[in-house]
């Protein structure tokens, strides 16, 4: 990609031109004791010790006309058109009207749709090539580790992520493993190059909390503990008591600075968080039993579950699901590949949207991430073999509006609406076709990927030099 070899070579670009979001916080008259301080000696809410360094790609205006749009907002425009300017969608509707010095691209016969979000995504932490060197993703020496932050593991150089762009993928979460109880702090990455995690770091984007329940966490810790999941229960309510009680003396003191500062605990810090309504929490889990479990201990310590990850019997649930606004993280037709998720049926995913349960394609994959729209057309498929249609209209939400409101992101991507980011992607065909891929994607109005010409197709550090360009 032309431009980030520039970036390489003149040292400049999006992270180093990107003006520094690190402040120090302020001090006040009755704070005197602690202006001596440094910022990590105190425990704020939404502290953001990490700050993104992003900033978008060089652009310019572009409109795509004579394309079908499937705006994940309302019905499919036919031979429509489409917008960019400044990094964001300006118009979309049967015909726009574009800047003399627009690019205009003929969309005939083509299709656009917003960025895929993919919101169970390991790429950075397990990267490629694997092995234990790059193996990064669970930190499996205690069944609670809500200390640990996935972005701290993330390698900007996995080669999987231009592979993800290529599949009309523009934003992924990227979450620690499954070993654990809870595991750590997620981050949301923008799909583009960047020399650290924080170029790629989406500006705003809330963390979230990954959690498991079930076999893996018994697996892993089976001759400590926990090895039961009455044992795993009982994992998380003590990790949840401690966090509250932690979380009291913070706000007590945040608020009056009366006296010495509570210390500080990485992990209850992280689950404070939640219990303040600062971060998200997606739960790996499979069984319906278990996910209402879930429920309860959430409802226990006044916590919201956002998204179950994986769910194989979401479907028996589908309507507490609705009931609660859970989202459901699914698979098209992974199942059956351990005791926990022997009771997978391949219209999970059509079940739980008709039962009106927000439905996602996930992945937990590096090469079903490439590939989400396929299986997006899988899970229609198995609907439709029992009755449950689901329209194009419909499942272009499941990868793009869904995921974007799982990420708390869905007022500024997720849909193709006058205003929002302009995450785009140019389909060759029907995105739901196993013939169709992606043939340009734009990330925030900038053209980061094209299929027909290699020059714009990004190779990471690891591979320049080694791998030959793609010329399909």
């Amino acid at each position: 990609m032309r431009v980030f070899v520039s970036l390489l070579l003149l040292g400049a670009g999006a992270c180093a031109s990107a003006p520094s979001r690190t402040t120090t916080s302020p001090t006040t008259a009755r704070d005197s004791m602690t202006a001596d301080i440094g910022r990590g000696a105190t425990s704020l809410p939404n502290a953001d010790p990490f700050p993104s360094t992003y900033a978008p790609f060089p652009s310019r205006p572009t409109v795509i006309r004579n394309v079908n749009v499937l705006t994940a907002a309302g019905p499919v425009i036919r031979n429509g058109a489409i917008l960019m300017q400044n990094g964001k969608i300006a118009a979309v509707g049967a015909t726009v009207s574009a800047p003399a010095d627009a690019l205009v691209i003929d969309g005939s016969g083509k299709y656009v749709t917003p960025g895929i979000i993919d919101d169970h995504s390991h790429l950075g932490v397990y990267a490629a090539p694997g092995g234990d060197a790059l193996s990064d993703g669970n930190e499996a020496t205690s069944p609670s580790t809500p200390q640990v932050w996935a972005e701290h593991s993330v390698w900007p150089q996995d080669p999987q992520f231009p592979r993800n762009l290529a599949g009309g993928v523009t934003t992924l979460q990227v979450l620690p493993g499954s070993a654990n109880l809870i595991g750590g702090r997620s981050v949301v990455l923008k799909v583009v190059p960047g020399r650290t995690v924080q170029a790629m770091k989406f500006p705003g984007a809330k963390y979230g909390l990954k959690m498991a329940c079930g076999e893996n966490p018994k697996r892993v810790y089976h001759n400590r503990g926990p090895s039961t999941r009455m044992g795993n229960v009982a994992g998380y309510r003590s990790a949840w008591i401690s966090a509250e009680a932690y979380r009291r003396k913070w706000d007590k003191w945040n608020a009056d600075h009366k006296g010495d500062p509570p210390a500080r605990d990485l992990a209850n810090e992280t689950l404070a968080e939640v219990l303040r309504g600062n971060m998200l929490v997606h739960n790996h889990c499979y069984r319906a039993d278990e996910m209402a479990q879930m429920i309860d201990i959430a409802h226990e310590f006044g916590y919201k579950i956002r998204s179950f990850h994986h769910g194989v019997e979401a479907y028996k649930i589908a309507d507490l699901l609705a009931k609660e606004g859970i989202a459901g993280s699914l698979w098209a037709d992974w199942g059956s590949f351990k005791m926990e998720a022997l009771d997978a049926v391949k219209a999970n995913m059509a079940l739980v949207d008709h039962a009106g349960a927000r439905v996602i394609v996930h992945s937990d994959d590096p090469s079903g991430s490439q590939r989400l729209n396929q299986e997006a057309a899988k899970a229609m498929q198995a609907g439709a073999e029992i009755g449950l249609p689901v329209s194009e209209e419909q499942a272009i939400k499941w990868l793009t509006i869904n995921p974007a409101w799982a990420l708390g992101l869905d007022d500024k991507i997720g849909s193709l609406e006058a205003g929002k980011n302009a995450d785009v992607v140019l389909w060759s065909g029907d995105p739901f076709s196993v013939y169709s891929k992606p043939e340009k994607v734009w990330v925030d109005g900038a053209l980061l990927y094209d299929r027909l010409d290699p020059s714009e197709q990004w190779r990471t550090d690891f591979e320049l030099g080694f791998v030959p360009f793609n010329r399909n």
